[in-house]
């Protein structure tokens, strides 16, 4: 029984085939998202990396931000679903779990199992997302993936008070005028985005093991401000961003069965 999972996010693909619910044949992650070849590309990938063909997959199912709009797949579901069916695979000790997306951020509640109980979600604003981060990196002139190991020199986080993504660039441009360090901006930019998605955490309710999954999860400034924020451990698995596919993929498994 081989099947796929494709999450196609906003700003970047992913895709997972499964055989038989449990084993991962291959993964693949692509920096495009929907409305462009990146889907497209993973999907192709991921079928060449296994040396299989469309034909060869029982069932596959798209989630993510552009699901609706992906072609040939054979069901859509949500990427909250899809996330916490994923971690509860990968981390089955974990019951509630953090998903940063880049237009949206996410709080979830599962059980043993993985299924979804409750969440809470941030889509009315870019604070607290991935977009955010996109925008606040620009405004330092580094790149996204550089934030993590540069906010990890800080020793004196600057204050990023603001809201609204576009007042908090304001304000941190008003930092750079005053001369604060690249890496303390850095950290204060992180622990802004943690403080925004722990509220989402608090008002789903903390249960056991927490864990990040999303793109987002492999920034380990992010990662770093989000457990001082909850203060207790944040778990991040080595496939954290495939989490949303991986959930497809088993969902996809589970309607073959």
């Amino acid at each position: 029984m081989i099947t796929m999972g494709v999450d196609v996010g906003s700003t970047s693909s992913k895709a997972i085939i499964l055989q038989d619910g449990s084993e991962i044949l291959a993964k693949t992650v692509v920096n495009m998202g929907t409305g462009t070849q990146g889907p497209g590309q993973a999907t192709e990938q991921a079928l060449a990396q296994a040396g299989l063909c469309r034909e060869n997959i029982g069932c596959m199912v798209a989630t993510g931000y552009g699901r609706l709009t992906f072609p040939g797949a054979d069901h859509q579901v949500s990427e909250v679903t899809c996330h916490g069916r994923g971690i509860g695979f990968l981390l089955p000790e974990v019951r509630t779990v953090i998903d940063i997306g880049g237009q949206d951020a996410k709080a979830l509640q599962i059980n043993s199992r993985g299924k979804l109980m409750n969440f809470v979600m941030n889509d009315k604003c870019a604070a607290g997302t991935g977009r955010f981060l996109d925008v606040m990196a620009k405004v330092l002139g580094v790149p996204v993936e550089g934030l993590g190991q540069l906010s990890a020199q800080s020793e004196h986080p600057v204050s990023i008070s603001n809201v609204c993504t576009v007042f908090a660039e304001s304000e941190v441009i008003s930092h750079l005028a005053a001369g604060a360090k690249l890496s303390d901006i850095a950290a204060g930019i992180h622990i802004s985005v943690a403080r925004r998605v722990a509220a989402l955490a608090m008002r789903v309710g903390i249960e056991g093991q927490v864990a990040m999954s999303g793109g987002v999860a492999l920034n380990q400034g992010v990662v770093r401000a989000m457990e001082m924020e909850l203060k207790r451990p944040v778990l991040v698995h080595p496939d954290a961003q495939l989490a949303g596919a991986l959930g497809a993929a088993l969902l996809a498994a589970e309607r073959m069965q």
